[in-house]
């Protein structure tokens, strides 16, 4: 158990919607849901969520802190804005989602193997190197993310895509040793750092 997550569990025990409104993205409108289910009906990844956004806050509201905070649920939503859209009292739903996932991540608690997390880590590291994304690095950090055996199925798989998008100069192979990048990289990491320290400070890790 990280440290941060036992200083969260001192801070606010017994009460996680506290602890929700206070560290989550929009977590004040978790109260406000009426259970109607209109969320979960109108996504398009519905069927497929363990805990559906309702139940979700649900379970906020009856405390079921490690439940919730371990389940790949928040993960799931793609940022359709269905539910938000929809919701009769227009709750922030998908901000909620992913503030959600973003404080279990912090917390040390989010899903290892989930793969929109770990795809969402690939990224984010790939993105902050040069200010732009490096499709073909990127791209192989996927296919291979799940091991050597595996990378090679997706590659195969995956290989018309792929050609179609160097045919259209949407991939190039001297992206290995280079790639494009924005024009102030340092002044891009500077950003990144400052904003780094503010968040940590924020949450109380100032010198972690």
């Amino acid at each position: 158990m990280s440290d941060y997550n036992q200083q969260m569990i001192e801070q606010f025990r017994g009460n996680f919607l506290k602890e929700v409104e206070s560290n989550v993205e929009e977590g004040e409108w978790v109260k406000m849901c009426m259970q109607c289910g209109v969320c979960s009906g109108s996504c398009p990844f519905g069927p497929h969520w363990a805990h559906p956004p309702q139940e979700i806050f649900m379970m906020i509201r009856e405390g079921e802190r490690e439940q919730v905070l371990t389940s790949d649920s928040m993960w799931m939503c793609t940022s359709c804005y269905n539910c938000i859209v929809r919701c009769p009292r227009g709750l922030p739903i998908t901000h909620i989602m992913h503030g959600l996932a973003t404080y279990a991540k912090r917390l040390g608690l989010a899903p290892k193997e989930q793969p929109t997390a770990k795809f969402a880590q690939l990224f984010w590291d790939n993105l902050t190197k040069t200010g732009r994304v490096n499709e073909l690095k990127l791209g192989l950090a996927l296919y291979f993310m799940n091991g050597f055996s595996e990378g090679i199925k997706t590659s195969l798989k995956m290989k018309d895509i792929g050609l179609g998008m160097w045919k259209t100069k949407r991939l190039n192979p001297m992206e290995m040793v280079g790639g494009h990048s924005c024009k102030d990289t340092k002044g891009l990491q500077a950003i990144l750092a400052k904003a780094q320290e503010i968040e940590d400070a924020k949450i109380g890790r100032s010198g972690a």
